[in-house]
């Protein structure tokens, strides 16, 4: 099984999903390892990317995905996946389930100030929430509790134990 882990940049996916695959003893991915130089630089410069910089990203995950599923592996995966259209590329359905980090704009900006070391900033947070279409398929998870909590909410409600 795949458990994507989606929401916009600052939203935790990384932390919860790194919590996530370890408690379960799972593989953790994250999904900037896949994307070109190309994204990150411009990303790095505070410019959001459009979807055509997004399809190398895509596929290379897709690809990674049929690889997982065919080795029978289980992963979680950090992945914003902003778009239907993108989740769909990425193949959630019934071995690809979805995990929705949710919160508001305020409240994740406000964790973005505190972050450093990381090339997505507040600066493409707009552009983030205005592109996002919130998925119908997902465990939706509030991201004002701790990682800890948030993990335990999932794992209870996606029957992960």
């Amino acid at each position: 099984m795949i458990v994507l882990v989606m929401g916009v940049t600052g939203s935790g996916k990384t932390t919860v999903g790194s919590l996530l695959a370890a408690q379960l003893g799972w593989e953790f991915a994250d999904a900037d390892r896949f994307h070109p130089a190309a994204n990150v630089e411009k990303m790095s410069r505070g410019i959001a990317l459009t979807d055509a910089d997004r399809e190398p990203w895509l596929a290379a995950m897709r690809a990674a995905i049929v690889k997982w599923l065919a080795e029978g592996k289980n992963v979680v995966l950090g992945c914003s996946a902003l778009k239907q259209s993108y989740r769909e590329k990425l193949g959630v359905g019934e071995h690809v389930r979805l995990v929705y980090l949710k919160g508001s704009y305020e409240f994740i900006a406000s964790r973005l100030r505190e972050r450093h070391g990381h090339f997505a900033t507040e600066s493409i947070l707009a552009d983030q929430f205005a592109v996002l279409e919130e998925p119908q398929d997902a465990v939706v998870a509030d991201v004002g509790p701790t990682p800890e909590e948030l993990v335990a909410e999932i794992r209870e409600r996606m029957g992960l134990r």
